[in-house]
């Protein structure tokens, strides 16, 4: 099974509303009692507000990316950013020149009824990593 990872927290409830539909759909696909593995990196909220405030999109879209590249480091597969306004930056996150991981790590653009429904919005998707993964 593959890992998903999230970054959440720049929305609390949009990351319980993703984490609780995610789970709901897993659990109405394997009806064996199992659940989804997670991680999830709940990153500051207010200094994702204090980067949206002083229109400093490439401040946002840095810091997305460097809370990003963390989830490859604990295991994560694929990776969603759980909540809208992030998505700003979006394209700046998937255009990123940062060296690829060692094993593929997507991150994609959905919201959460998307996932309930089955129909991810998937804008773009990127590999991610840390300088200390390259080689």
């Amino acid at each position: 099974m593959k890992t998903l990872g999230m970054i959440g927290g720049i929305g609390p409830e949009s990351t319980i509303d993703y984490y609780k539909n995610i789970i709901a759909l897993y659990r109405e696909r394997q009806r064996d009692g199992s659940y989804p593995q997670f991680v999830i990196n709940s990153i500051d909220l207010k200094k994702g507000i204090d980067f949206m405030n002083a229109n400093n999109l490439a401040g946002m879209a840095n810091y997305l990316l460097e809370e990003i590249i963390k989830l490859p480091r604990a295991g994560v597969d694929v990776g969603i950013i759980a909540a809208n306004t992030p998505h700003i930056v979006f394209d700046d996150i998937a255009s990123s020149k940062r060296p690829a991981p060692r094993r593929k790590f997507a991150v994609s653009k959905s919201s959460p009824s998307s996932a309930r429904n089955s129909q991810c919005n998937q804008i773009s998707t990127r590999k991610y990593s840390s300088a200390k993964e390259s080689t």
